[in-house]
């Protein structure tokens, strides 16, 4: 079994793959409108809506994600975190982006 920091530093590792691989993707106006760090916080709302939503808990071999459902939970959440108004439009190529990253690493 890994030691609690070997877990963090492959946590941290895995988030800059996926940061880098979501980068790749979205949209040119995206990536300046966003930085790291803003992208970073999205994918931890994105997985706080896996959490709350049960779909985690699901015991079907495929899950429909709803990605505009997904979408409006991180505005949302943002909203009242009192972090930048999120475009919609924008966050919507990042959890796409976010969600086959997660596809293709299963």
């Amino acid at each position: 079994m890994a030691s609690l920091e070997e877990e963090l530093r492959l946590d941290e590792e895995e988030n800059r793959r996926e940061l880098a691989f979501i980068r790749e993707r979205i949209p040119f106006d995206a990536k300046k409108h966003y930085s790291n760090e803003t992208i970073l916080y999205m994918m931890d709302l994105i997985v706080d809506y896996y959490y709350t939503s049960g779909i985690l808990e699901s015991d079907d071999d495929e899950v429909d994600i709803d990605l505009e459902a997904v979408t409006d939970y991180v505005c949302k959440r943002a909203k009242e975190e009192g972090v930048n108004n999120f475009d919609p439009e924008y966050v919507l190529f990042v959890v796409q982006a976010d969600l086959d990253f997660q596809e293709q690493n299963l």
